[in-house]
């Protein structure tokens, strides 16, 4: 019977097959480190702690998104998040929008945070505005949509007929407040939001009271708008509103300056004289009795309900003081008044304002 040789491996082999393998381990665990860091590693930090704000704009793709985490020092070598862009198919699915990147967080949770766009909303504020000229410059220092894109979008027919408006009274249906919205939130999708605040606004109370004043939803808000142009102080806007309520219930002309100035269409003016006055325009509260078309003015939330809550008294006229505090001095008689009227415009005069 013959025996078979058994192959025997050198110890020279079998050391160098075990530094194939060591070499192979340690290798794979370097590429296993680099993955698991570029994967959960801190992507972004910052010595203090704080975070930044990034903004995707509306049509960017993934080439835009990188460059601006790049910019932003975000990340500082794109072929870090290249595998887990693509792993996630963030390519395919860029949204746009205003993001907070904290300090720490990883390029797992960045991604799966932009994929998701789970952007950090703003506080919109808005108050004290005129005309919708002045709110679409507002809205647009604030959201994404440019100045031209909310302002031709606020004056579109079509879209204010849509909310059951008309050109001269759109602007009541702007409460202002503080609301929370997307920075890429479009001016479509900013009326939208607008009509429903409006709506929720306009509770069963506030109506109740507005149909006992015999007035309109728009009515209250247009007389809410000549008295926030007319006060200066918040308390002394239901006095003021006591005043329009006696005069329209009379049948007494409103006599308005803000509205002849809305009129003019000249806010510079700081004096109403009788030129002034003699204005042909439905605003011209001196010439028309009752209320004008619509609001000179977007009002305040207080001036709203300071119609709607409006103080009792007698008096039919008012007159700003003359120590120019801002605040004014209220009167049941003409000649009452028109002794205010004379110290007010003596105060003016030495003040050199003519007009």
């Amino acid at each position: 019977m013959i025996k078979k040789k058994t192959s025997r491996k050198s110890p020279a082999y079998m050391k160098f097959s075990l530094w194939v393998v060591f070499i192979g381990i340690v290798v794979s665990l370097f590429i296993l480190f680099k993955l698991y860091r570029a994967i959960f590693g801190p992507g972004f930090s910052t010595i203090d702690g704080s975070s930044k704000i990034i903004y995707i704009p509306t049509g960017s793709v993934y080439e835009d998104v990188v460059s601006i985490l790049e910019t932003e020092q975000i990340i500082s070598d794109k072929s870090d998040i290249e595998w887990i862009a693509k792993k996630k198919n963030y390519p395919n699915n860029v949204k746009p929008g205003r993001y907070r990147i904290h300090s720490g967080i990883n390029n797992n949770d960045l991604f799966n945070m932009l994929r998701s766009g789970r952007q950090e909303t703003i506080q919109l504020s808005f108050n004290n505005l005129r005309t919708m000229k002045d709110l679409a410059e507002r809205v647009s220092e604030q959201l994404e949509p440019d100045f031209e894109d909310f302002h031709n979008y606020f004056n579109s027919q079509e879209v204010i007929e849509s909310k059951g408006f008309k050109s001269g009274t759109f602007s009541a249906m702007f409460i202002p407040n503080t609301y929370e919205f997307y920075w890429n939130t479009s001016p479509e999708d900013f009326v939208d939001r607008m009509s429903r605040e409006y709506i929720a606004f306009w509770s069963a109370g506030r109506e109740k009271k507005a149909a006992k004043l015999n007035l309109t939803k728009v009515e209250v808000i247009t007389l809410a708008s000549i008295i926030d142009q007319e006060s200066l102080y918040d308390d002394e806007n239901a006095r003021i509103a006591g005043v329009f309520i006696n005069r329209i219930r009379q049948k007494i002309p409103l006599q308005s300056d803000p509205t002849i100035i809305f009129a003019l269409q000249d806010y510079s003016i700081k004096r109403v004289l009788n030129k002034h006055k003699a204005i042909n325009s439905p605003y011209n509260t001196y010439k028309n009795r009752g209320l004008p078309p619509g609001p000179i003015s977007i009002p305040s939330i207080s001036a709203i309900d300071a119609v709607l809550n409006f103080e009792q008294h007698n008096y039919l006229y008012f007159c700003a003081k003359p120590d120019f505090s801002g605040y004014h001095n209220f009167a049941s008689t003409l000649s009452q008044h028109n002794k205010n009227a004379r110290l007010y415009q003596k105060a003016l005069d030495q003040r050199k304002i003519y007009r």
